[in-house]
């Protein structure tokens, strides 16, 4: 007798995407992804972006600290760094604002007006946004209460940044005089800051406060130095600086602002230079 017909299950019909596909980037070399987490947390005076210098080392009266994970390992690990001046800080660029990073953009040390490579430049929108910063060292902490800490000037880093490692500063391996700066190479230009009767006279107002890192019973002068390093640099996005310079008629009467720590620091343009006209209390 022939054999009855095999049952088989019925076939599920998939539906078919339509559109374009994206295909996950992954890089021919296949190699395993990495997680890290961080050792600690940067406090600065830098509560916002706007204003943030663009490079560590800028704005010298910037202050700061990095708060280490309270751990005796940690605390231990910091064993032999008082000799150094200065530590190198690998970080997370946490709120960059990017989705996705660009292979080119456009630097504001160039005004904007020319794009490079990201790979060729500092801008946190990378394929891993990690940053590394050099600060100078102003004081070591291994039994701070809240954990081991480090006080450092030079910040260019927001408040609430990640911390992935620090390493000491080796001036006979890290300083390279001979080195060159490719399109960073021109010096970086600055404009006259002053301050209006009423910006003197709230600072003056604020002689005793002093900020983190800061020493106590220098608060006026540090902060008033701080607020002129800060502008003399111009901390407008490129886009802004090339259209409106500060040398143009356009520029001049245009206000702007910036929060330091508790503070709302306002300015303008006038006369082709910086004028604080207020230090509020935000």
């Amino acid at each position: 007798m022939p054999k009855p017909p095999r049952k088989t299950a019925p076939q599920k019909t998939v539906p078919q995407k339509t559109g374009p596909r994206k295909k996950p980037r992954k890089g021919d070399l296949n190699l395993p992804a990495w997680t890290f987490e961080p050792i600690g947390v940067v406090e600065s005076c830098f509560k916002e972006k706007f204003g943030i210098p663009r490079q560590s080392g800028l704005v010298s009266g910037a202050r700061g600290a990095i708060r280490l994970n309270r751990m005796d390992d940690l605390r231990a690990a910091l064993k032999g760094f008082e000799g150094f001046s200065h530590l190198w800080v690998v970080f997370v660029f946490h709120d960059h604002g990017g989705l996705r990073w660009r292979p080119t953009i456009r630097p504001p040390r160039l005004g904007g007006a020319r794009k490079v490579g990201v790979l060729a430049s500092r801008s946190p929108h990378r394929p891993n946004p990690i940053g590394l910063s050099v600060l100078k060292i102003e004081k070591i902490l291994p039994n701070h209460p809240e954990g081991p800490r480090i006080e450092v000037s030079g910040v260019d880093l927001l408040d609430g940044t990640p911390v992935l490692d620090i390493k000491p500063y080796v001036p006979y391996a890290d300083a390279l005089p001979d080195a060159l700066g490719g399109w960073a190479s021109e010096p970086i230009p600055r404009s006259t800051v002053s301050f209006s009767d009423k910006a003197e006279a709230q600072l003056s107002a604020r002689a005793a406060i002093s900020y983190p890192g800061a020493p106590a019973d220098e608060g006026y002068a540090n902060l008033k130095s701080l607020i002129v390093e800060m502008l003399e640099i111009d901390p407008r996005p490129a886009s802004q600086r090339r259209r409106l310079p500060a040398d143009s008629p356009q520029a001049q009467g245009t206000r702007y602002g910036f929060n330091l720590l508790e503070w709302d620091v306002k300015w303008e343009i006038r006369d082709e230079a910086f004028v604080v006209t207020e230090i509020a209390e935000r």
